[in-house]
């Protein structure tokens, strides 16, 4: 590679239509900066644990043992860790009841809640497209086995 020359895919060097960034005139910028903070919290609130643990918390508050029994496979210590930095990031409330022994229950934010409802939004584009994926998959995994014969 020339020096000075970016891998960056925001190089792109007149491959993008301009028409298509308008509104976003580098789409792909908070994709390759080292430490851009949306890419930190989309790597966040768009892992498999947090996204279980937020639909689950929704409209209610559970206990750390009723949130690993609903998440299949989930660890203690993968648990203990999703919850801790959604909470650091201001998506989910822990509350200690001084009772022996300690009961603590988990419950999302007004910030959680809001993002539940896009995530409901997912989940529901995910319902009605179902279909039309493992119809995708289908074909294409048919032409790759055509392809390797």
């Amino acid at each position: 590679m020339e020096e000075g020359t970016s891998k960056s895919p925001s190089h792109l060097g007149g491959t993008v239509d301009d028409a298509t960034l308008v509104g976003d005139p580098d789409p792909f910028q908070w994709d390759t900066r080292e430490g851009c903070e949306v890419r930190q919290i989309l790597d966040r609130v768009a892992d498999k644990w947090s996204l279980l643990v937020i639909a689950l918390l929704d409209r209610r508050k559970l206990r750390f043992t009723q949130l690993r029994r609903e998440i299949d496979g989930i660890s203690q210590r993968m648990l203990t860790v999703t919850l801790r930095q959604l909470e650091r990031d201001g998506l989910v409330e822990r509350t200690v009841h001084a009772v022996v022994p300690p009961r603590v229950e988990y419950e999302l934010t007004p910030l959680g809640g809001t993002l539940h409802t896009t995530i409901r939004a997912l989940v529901t584009w995910t319902e009605e497209h179902q279909g039309e994926i493992a119809a995708a998959r289908a074909d294409y995994d048919a032409r790759e086995a055509a392809d390797t014969h």
